[in-house]
Protein backbone atom coordinates (compact mmCIF):
# COMPACT_ATOMS: atom_id res chain seq x y z
CA UNK A 1 0.00 0.00 0.00
CA UNK A 2 2.83 2.49 0.90
CA UNK A 3 4.56 1.44 -1.97
CA UNK A 4 1.05 2.42 -4.18
CA UNK A 5 1.33 5.80 -2.51
CA UNK A 6 4.50 6.88 -3.44
CA UNK A 7 3.72 5.85 -6.95
CA UNK A 8 1.12 8.12 -6.90
CA UNK A 9 3.02 10.90 -5.62
CA UNK A 10 5.69 10.18 -7.87
CA UNK A 11 3.03 10.51 -10.71
CA UNK A 12 1.48 13.32 -9.42
CA UNK A 13 4.28 15.40 -9.16
CA UNK A 14 5.83 14.26 -12.24
CA UNK A 15 2.57 15.86 -14.14
CA UNK A 16 3.15 19.19 -11.70
CA UNK A 17 6.75 19.42 -13.00
CA UNK A 18 5.18 19.25 -16.85
CA UNK A 19 2.29 21.65 -16.34
CA UNK A 20 4.71 23.63 -14.66
CA UNK A 21 7.38 23.43 -17.20
CA UNK A 22 4.10 24.03 -20.34
CA UNK A 23 3.29 27.03 -18.65
CA UNK A 24 7.11 28.50 -18.23
CA UNK A 25 7.52 27.63 -21.57
CA UNK A 26 4.43 29.16 -22.94
CA UNK A 27 4.79 31.98 -20.68
CA UNK A 28 8.20 32.67 -22.26
CA UNK A 29 6.88 31.82 -26.20
CA UNK A 30 4.35 34.65 -25.36
CA UNK A 31 7.03 37.25 -23.74
CA UNK A 32 9.31 36.83 -26.57
CA UNK A 33 6.40 37.00 -29.40
CA UNK A 34 5.03 40.48 -27.17
CA UNK A 35 8.92 41.82 -27.18
CA UNK A 36 9.29 40.83 -31.06
CA UNK A 37 5.88 42.26 -31.84
CA UNK A 38 6.55 45.62 -29.75
CA UNK A 39 10.39 45.48 -31.85
CA UNK A 40 8.47 45.80 -35.18
CA UNK A 41 5.80 47.88 -34.39
CA UNK A 42 8.06 50.72 -32.99
CA UNK A 43 10.21 50.11 -36.15
CA UNK A 44 6.86 51.04 -38.00
CA UNK A 45 6.19 54.03 -36.13
CA UNK A 46 9.24 55.25 -36.23
CA UNK A 47 9.32 54.70 -39.86
CA UNK A 48 5.99 56.30 -39.94
CA UNK A 49 7.16 59.61 -38.14
CA UNK A 50 10.16 59.93 -40.07
CA UNK A 51 8.07 59.99 -43.12
CA UNK A 52 5.60 62.38 -41.74
CA UNK A 53 8.60 65.08 -40.31
CA UNK A 54 9.97 64.69 -44.19
CA UNK A 55 6.37 65.83 -45.52
CA UNK A 56 5.90 68.81 -42.61
CA UNK A 57 9.94 69.70 -42.64
CA UNK A 58 9.46 70.44 -46.33
CA UNK A 59 6.23 72.43 -45.98
CA UNK A 60 7.95 74.58 -43.59
CA UNK A 61 11.03 74.86 -45.85
CA UNK A 62 8.06 76.00 -48.32
CA UNK A 63 6.56 78.54 -46.16
CA UNK A 64 10.22 79.85 -44.91
CA UNK A 65 11.30 80.36 -48.53
CA UNK A 66 7.69 81.59 -50.13
CA UNK A 67 8.67 85.51 -49.73
CA UNK A 68 11.97 84.91 -51.52
CA UNK A 69 10.33 82.71 -54.18
CA UNK A 70 7.68 85.51 -54.68
CA UNK A 71 10.82 88.03 -54.86
CA UNK A 72 11.99 85.88 -58.05
CA UNK A 73 9.22 85.85 -60.12
CA UNK A 74 8.35 89.30 -59.82
CA UNK A 75 11.42 89.92 -61.08
CA UNK A 76 11.57 87.78 -64.28
CA UNK A 77 8.20 89.03 -64.74
CA UNK A 78 9.42 92.95 -64.34
CA UNK A 79 12.20 91.80 -66.63
CA UNK A 80 10.12 90.16 -69.14
CA UNK A 81 12.10 87.44 -69.04
CA UNK A 82 8.33 84.90 -68.98
CA UNK A 83 10.56 81.69 -69.70
CA UNK A 84 12.64 82.27 -67.29
CA UNK A 85 9.33 82.63 -64.94
CA UNK A 86 7.76 79.54 -66.28
CA UNK A 87 10.73 77.15 -65.51
CA UNK A 88 11.06 78.88 -62.21
CA UNK A 89 7.34 77.73 -61.31
CA UNK A 90 7.62 74.22 -62.94
CA UNK A 91 10.20 73.92 -60.58
CA UNK A 92 8.40 74.35 -57.65
CA UNK A 93 6.14 72.24 -58.63
CA UNK A 94 8.03 69.77 -58.94
CA UNK A 95 9.26 70.55 -55.30
CA UNK A 96 5.79 70.50 -53.96
CA UNK A 97 4.29 66.68 -55.63
CA UNK A 98 6.04 65.44 -52.22
CA UNK A 99 4.14 67.43 -49.99
CA UNK A 100 0.11 66.45 -51.05
CA UNK A 101 -2.20 67.66 -48.48
CA UNK A 102 -4.96 65.05 -49.74
CA UNK A 103 -6.94 64.25 -46.39
CA UNK A 104 -8.50 66.67 -43.90
CA UNK A 105 -10.82 64.11 -41.67
CA UNK A 106 -10.37 66.09 -38.78
CA UNK A 107 -8.52 63.54 -36.93
CA UNK A 108 -5.08 64.50 -36.44
CA UNK A 109 -3.29 61.31 -36.31
CA UNK A 110 -4.94 59.64 -39.46
CA UNK A 111 -4.77 62.32 -41.57
CA UNK A 112 -0.65 62.70 -40.54
CA UNK A 113 -0.57 58.62 -41.83
CA UNK A 114 -2.69 58.87 -44.75
CA UNK A 115 -0.91 62.12 -46.43
CA UNK A 116 2.43 60.37 -46.04
CA UNK A 117 1.69 57.68 -47.28
CA UNK A 118 -0.49 58.36 -49.97
CA UNK A 119 1.64 61.19 -51.20
CA UNK A 120 4.97 58.83 -51.38
CA UNK A 121 2.43 56.00 -53.09
CA UNK A 122 1.58 58.80 -55.78
CA UNK A 123 5.49 59.82 -56.12
CA UNK A 124 5.82 56.40 -57.05
CA UNK A 125 3.92 56.33 -59.86
CA UNK A 126 0.99 54.46 -58.29
CA UNK A 127 -2.42 55.68 -58.84
CA UNK A 128 -4.60 56.50 -56.41
CA UNK A 129 -7.98 57.08 -55.31
CA UNK A 130 -9.41 57.55 -52.19
CA UNK A 131 -12.14 59.26 -50.00
CA UNK A 132 -11.89 59.10 -45.99
CA UNK A 133 -14.06 60.42 -43.46
CA UNK A 134 -13.05 59.45 -40.10
CA UNK A 135 -14.66 60.71 -36.22
CA UNK A 136 -12.56 63.03 -34.03
CA UNK A 137 -12.99 59.95 -31.29
CA UNK A 138 -13.29 56.73 -31.65
CA UNK A 139 -12.82 53.49 -29.22
CA UNK A 140 -9.52 52.68 -31.22
CA UNK A 141 -6.52 54.42 -30.15
CA UNK A 142 -4.88 57.00 -32.42
CA UNK A 143 -1.99 54.18 -32.35
CA UNK A 144 -3.18 51.54 -33.18
CA UNK A 145 -5.82 52.65 -36.34
CA UNK A 146 -2.44 54.30 -37.06
CA UNK A 147 -0.40 50.96 -37.23
CA UNK A 148 -3.39 49.44 -39.09
CA UNK A 149 -3.63 52.06 -41.77
CA UNK A 150 -0.38 52.12 -42.28
CA UNK A 151 0.20 48.64 -42.64
CA UNK A 152 -2.13 48.28 -44.69
CA UNK A 153 -0.89 50.93 -47.31
CA UNK A 154 2.42 49.31 -46.70
CA UNK A 155 1.10 46.12 -47.80
CA UNK A 156 -0.53 47.91 -50.86
CA UNK A 157 2.68 49.59 -51.67
CA UNK A 158 4.36 46.63 -51.88
CA UNK A 159 2.28 44.26 -53.81
CA UNK A 160 1.75 47.27 -56.65
CA UNK A 161 6.06 47.50 -56.68
CA UNK A 162 5.67 43.70 -57.51
CA UNK A 163 3.55 44.10 -60.90
CA UNK A 164 3.54 45.96 -64.02
CA UNK A 165 4.08 50.01 -63.89
CA UNK A 166 0.76 50.71 -66.10
CA UNK A 167 -1.09 48.19 -63.69
CA UNK A 168 -0.42 49.79 -60.68
CA UNK A 169 -3.12 50.95 -58.65
CA UNK A 170 -4.67 51.33 -54.85
CA UNK A 171 -8.23 52.50 -53.97
CA UNK A 172 -8.53 53.68 -50.09
CA UNK A 173 -12.24 54.20 -48.96
CA UNK A 174 -12.41 54.84 -44.88
CA UNK A 175 -16.54 56.04 -43.71
CA UNK A 176 -18.57 55.43 -41.42
CA UNK A 177 -21.26 52.16 -41.37
CA UNK A 178 -23.84 52.39 -39.03
CA UNK A 179 -21.50 52.46 -35.72
CA UNK A 180 -18.66 50.87 -37.04
CA UNK A 181 -15.78 52.17 -38.79
CA UNK A 182 -15.31 50.85 -42.54
CA UNK A 183 -12.05 50.59 -44.17
CA UNK A 184 -11.26 49.23 -47.46
CA UNK A 185 -8.23 48.89 -49.45
CA UNK A 186 -7.75 47.30 -52.92
CA UNK A 187 -4.91 47.29 -54.81
CA UNK A 188 -3.10 45.48 -57.87
CA UNK A 189 -1.35 42.64 -57.31
CA UNK A 190 0.19 39.17 -58.92
CA UNK A 191 -0.87 37.09 -56.12
CA UNK A 192 -2.73 34.38 -56.61
CA UNK A 193 -3.45 33.20 -53.06
CA UNK A 194 -7.20 32.25 -52.67
CA UNK A 195 -6.44 30.86 -49.21
CA UNK A 196 -6.02 33.48 -46.31
CA UNK A 197 -5.56 31.49 -43.67
CA UNK A 198 -2.69 31.31 -40.76
CA UNK A 199 -0.78 29.16 -43.39
CA UNK A 200 -0.97 32.23 -45.62
CA UNK A 201 -0.04 34.53 -43.49
CA UNK A 202 2.77 32.74 -42.16
CA UNK A 203 4.10 32.32 -45.76
CA UNK A 204 4.23 36.01 -46.00
CA UNK A 205 7.71 36.55 -44.38
CA UNK A 206 9.78 40.08 -43.70
CA UNK A 207 7.65 42.89 -42.85
CA UNK A 208 4.73 41.91 -45.12
CA UNK A 209 4.14 38.69 -42.72
CA UNK A 210 4.34 40.89 -40.11
CA UNK A 211 1.95 43.70 -40.99
CA UNK A 212 -0.65 41.18 -41.61
CA UNK A 213 -0.14 39.71 -38.63
CA UNK A 214 -0.35 43.25 -36.82
CA UNK A 215 -3.56 44.15 -38.74
CA UNK A 216 -5.10 40.68 -37.60
CA UNK A 217 -4.15 41.69 -33.63
CA UNK A 218 -5.82 44.70 -33.74
CA UNK A 219 -8.87 43.70 -35.27
CA UNK A 220 -9.24 40.54 -32.76
CA UNK A 221 -8.14 43.51 -29.72
CA UNK A 222 -11.57 45.57 -30.29
CA UNK A 223 -13.43 42.55 -31.52
CA UNK A 224 -13.90 43.46 -35.59
CA UNK A 225 -14.25 41.96 -38.70
CA UNK A 226 -11.75 41.84 -41.04
CA UNK A 227 -12.32 40.30 -44.61
CA UNK A 228 -9.64 39.58 -47.27
CA UNK A 229 -10.33 38.59 -51.10
CA UNK A 230 -8.41 37.86 -54.28
CA UNK A 231 -9.93 38.56 -57.72
CA UNK A 232 -8.15 38.46 -60.76
CA UNK A 233 -5.08 40.89 -60.18
CA UNK A 234 -7.05 42.90 -57.08
CA UNK A 235 -6.27 41.72 -53.63
CA UNK A 236 -9.02 43.11 -51.24
CA UNK A 237 -8.83 44.13 -47.77
CA UNK A 238 -12.00 45.34 -45.43
CA UNK A 239 -12.13 45.98 -41.92
CA UNK A 240 -15.11 46.95 -39.51
CA UNK A 241 -13.96 48.51 -35.89
CA UNK A 242 -16.69 49.11 -33.46
CA UNK A 243 -16.67 53.26 -33.24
Amino acid sequence: MDKMWILLLLVAAGVIVILGLVFLIRRMLIRHYEKTTTKFQNKLLANQVEEVNHVYMTMRGWRHDYHNHMQSLKAYLAMDHIEEAREYLNSLENDLNDINLLFDTGNVGVDAILNSKVSLAIHDGIKVDYSAEVPVETTVSNIDLCVLLGNLLDNAVEACGKTEKENQFIRLYIGQLKNQLYISISNATNDKVRKFDEEYISKKRGNHGHGLKRINLIVEKYEGYINRKNEAGVFVTEVLLPL
